[in-house]
């Protein structure tokens, strides 16, 4: 199966991010990937799972949350990897970009939101409610999300490493907040934060897929 790949700029909030976008033929939705603090578009384990989402028919979008710039200061001041509602705009504008080009205007979306980038995912679903059909967490921390938390609508599953033990309070605590109709917590026995031991990065790309092709029509 050819998937067609294209690198794209998208416009957003006065600049300009560069992201890949990779469409399976008949794609069946589109998941944008918000990754966490310090990483890119380039993320070997985002990429990954991507790799497994196309090999599901659905589209991906990897793009970079900060321009070229803004990575280079925040590696000196930090002062962007926490800003979450910068990241969420940039997230909400890659998505309104997306219904607005031809291929992908009639897609479902979602949202697949690694560390910090969780919690911008959450904010742009509660702030999109009509248009993200579901949203997954990757050793997120959507308790950064605060007051959006009870707006998400969108059905949202968060994977959590079982040896990542305050970041599964975390998400418990969030998830307590959330009133989406499908919520699920899900832990991965024997992870850590990363999902760098064999096979866990696999079983989140397996958690994931299915819960995207189950939301996504």
């Amino acid at each position: 199966m050819i998937h067609k790949k294209l690198e794209i700029k998208i416009p957003v909030g006065g600049v300009e991010v560069e992201g890949t976008l990779t469409l399976p033929p008949g794609a069946k939705g589109v998941v944008l990937f918000a990754h966490g603090s310090g990483s890119s578009r380039f993320s070997t384990r985002n990429m990954y799972v991507a790799k497994e989402f196309n090999k599901s028919n659905l589209g991906t979008l990897l793009f970079d949350l900060l321009t070229q710039k803004e990575e280079e200061t925040d590696v000196v001041t930090a002062e962007y990897r926490f800003n979450i509602p910068l990241l969420a705009e940039r997230l909400i504008g890659a998505t309104e970009w997306l219904r607005n080009d031809p291929p992908t205007k009639k897609s479902a979306f979602g949202y697949f939101g690694a560390s910090t980038g969780a919690a911008a995912a959450l904010i742009a679903a509660a702030k999109l409610p009509n248009e993200i059909a579901a949203v997954v967490s990757r050793g997120g921390r959507p308790d950064l999300a605060g007051e959006y938390l009870p707006r998400v609508v969108a059905p949202t599953l968060l994977l959590v490493g079982g040896l990542d033990a305050e970041v599964i309070e975390l998400n418990q605590q969030a998830m307590d907040q959330m009133i989406a109709s499908e919520k699920k917590l899900v832990i991965i026995p024997g992870a850590t934060h990363l999902f760098e031991e064999p096979g866990k990065l696999e079983q989140v790309a397996k958690f994931s897929t299915d819960w995207f092709l189950r939301y996504m029509h």
